[in-house]
């Protein structure tokens, strides 16, 4: 009850102090995951990629070497084992063929059943061809570039072109970020990577949104308080809100990435960092970016034409 007290109680925080270490940190970060992106790439799902994904439980442990070697008589020209959870009694199978048509995904499906015989439990089977998996990988970035879009248009009709340009550098500075990430720990990238990251898109741009209505009310409200100290009083006024959504958020997903598996690892844990990210960026770079410019002459220009189209 005291720590709520503590989060929903008038904050007086100096956010604007640091805006200059944040600058460097958020283009440090930016750089590191172009960096990654380009050496280590994505670890694309079978969504993406095509091939066979096979989970299968057994009763007891399962000796993933012995497995591997009964396998390999397949000659496949990718075979991955990895074990789930902790007991060791469970195991996922990436395989593909050498000719990767669907027909030979399905033909490997079978040999590996064949293989493994009765004395597992078959939790999950899934074959996806590569022409699939390509149309899958453009509509995917199809969709994704759309959503972006149609934001952009959304952000520069609600607001002034510098509140829209900062809120789409604050997105491009979250998504980058996140794929980032995504990149670095290997995590698999599917069609429900992408779901989440159009998500955490969404969650990010509503917290920008809210922040910069609180700036333009305060615009009005206090014409004589200094920029730099309107910025941080706008983001003290609305930080309850934005600690209190996004610790909500985290109690639905924390659960996701620790129990939900490997198929939801990857959501959860998109958007996990998405919410911590687009929280920091919403402050720390759309916020701090408006800084840049002088939001009175902006506020008194956009009066004027109301003004003047009223006369």
């Amino acid at each position: 009850m005291t720590i709520l007290k503590c989060i929903t109680k008038d904050t007086h925080i100096n956010f604007m102090k640091a805006r200059v270490f944040t600058y460097i940190l958020s283009a440090v970060l930016v750089v590191l995951s172009f960096l990654s992106m380009y050496y280590k790439g994505f670890n694309f799902g079978i969504d993406f990629s095509g091939g066979v994904l096979i989970e299968i439980k057994s009763e007891k442990a399962i000796n993933v070497e012995q497995l591997r070697s009964q396998l390999s008589v397949l000659k496949l020209d990718e075979l991955n084992l990895q074990t789930l959870g902790t007991e060791g009694d469970e195991l996922m199978i990436r395989a593909q063929a050498e000719n990767a048509t669907e027909e030979a995904q399905e033909k490997v499906i079978v040999d590996i059943k064949n293989i493994l015989g009765n004395g597992y439990e078959y939790r999950r089977v899934d074959s996806v061809g590569p022409q699939v998996g390509d149309e899958l990988k453009t509509a995917g970035v199809v969709a994704s570039v759309l959503a972006m879009i149609a934001i952009a248009i959304y952000i520069w009709v609600r607001f002034e072109w510098q509140f829209a340009l900062g809120a789409l550098v604050g997105l491009f500075h979250d998504i980058i970020i996140t794929l980032g990430l995504l990149s670095y720990f290997r995590f698999d990238f599917s069609l429900t990577t992408v779901a989440a990251i159009l998500t955490l898109v969404g969650y990010s741009i509503n917290d920008t949104v809210v922040t910069y209505d609180r700036i333009r009310e305060n615009l009005k409200k206090y014409r004589k308080m200094p920029q730099v100290e309107l910025l941080n009083k706008s983001i003290n006024d609305i930080f309850s809100r934005t600690i209190l959504t996004g610790v909500t958020t985290l109690f639905a997903v924390v659960p996701l990435y620790l129990w939900g598996g490997d198929a939801l690892s990857s959501f959860a844990f998109t958007i996990f960092a998405g919410l911590i990210i687009g929280t920091y960026s919403s402050i720390y770079v759309c916020t701090s970016f408006l800084n840049l410019f002088d939001l009175r002459a902006v506020n008194h220009k956009e009066e004027d034409n109301i003004f003047a189209t009223i006369g």
